[in-house]
């Protein structure tokens, strides 16, 4: 649903046609609005596209929340991914990951080294934005879509993850998203929310009845304060 997957997606079924299967893992760590993204991207690219199930939440490394956290997600991804390659006689498996990712902390890339996935955009040298003019020229709607890492990216290191905690700040994103803001992020801290949004963003944010309205959900889903990053 991101730029960088959708692009190499679009670029795989023009040179490739049928013979790609777009695969797009559920689990409670992808937003339901995210989950509609992507089958809407494969649809207007006229891709095969599939949901699979994934059960990272079940894998401890995951659920105890670690600094490799990623790892273990993106093993069973890979997992699933892998088993759904086979099963349809693919041979090979391609993500969006470009070069401006390979110098952050990414612990899954360790797990798609193991697992032998292709990073087309590396190999041909693309940052990120090479990908968004490329997207761009291609009509791609998702050209500027702002960065989106999975909900599970929301809580600190060692703060178990869990279905309940991914719904609380879950629910205030999409409330943040149905109020007009573009980039933002809901971060878990026990009782404590604490919302990021862009610096220009901010006075909308405090001002009514914008303020009301996130207090109001943050209360709802269980959070006791709520405070905005400066």
């Amino acid at each position: 649903g991101g730029v960088d997957s959708a692009f190499v997606l679009a670029v795989a079924v023009q040179e490739l046609g049928d013979s790609v299967l777009a695969l797009t893992a559920i689990s409670p760590t992808l937003p339901d609005d995210e989950r509609e993204d992507c089958k809407r991207i494969a649809r207007t690219l006229g891709a095969r596209h599939v949901f699979v199930e994934s059960d990272e939440m079940q894998v401890e490394g995951f659920f105890t929340n670690p600094s490799n956290r990623c790892f273990f997600c993106k093993e069973e991804l890979y997992r699933v991914a892998r088993s759904e390659a086979v099963a349809r006689g693919a041979s090979r498996i391609a993500d969006g990951v470009n070069v401006d990712d390979l110098g952050d902390h990414r612990p899954g890339l360790i797990a798609a080294e193991q697992a032998a996935i292709v990073h087309p955009l590396v190999e041909v040298g693309m940052t990120k934005a090479d990908v968004r003019g490329a997207a761009h020229s291609l009509g791609l709607e998702v050209w500027a879509k702002p960065a989106f890492a999975c909900l599970s990216s929301r809580f600190p290191y060692g703060t178990h993850i869990t279905p309940e905690r991914l719904v609380m700040v879950g629910s205030i994103e999409t409330l943040l998203k149905e109020l007009g803001f573009r980039q933002y992020r809901v971060r878990y801290h026990d009782a404590m929310c604490r919302i990021e949004v862009r610096p220009a963003d901010l006075p909308k944010l405090v001002t009514e009845p914008f303020r009301s309205q996130v207090i109001d959900e943050c209360k709802r889903v269980g959070f006791t304060f709520v405070t905005l990053d400066l």
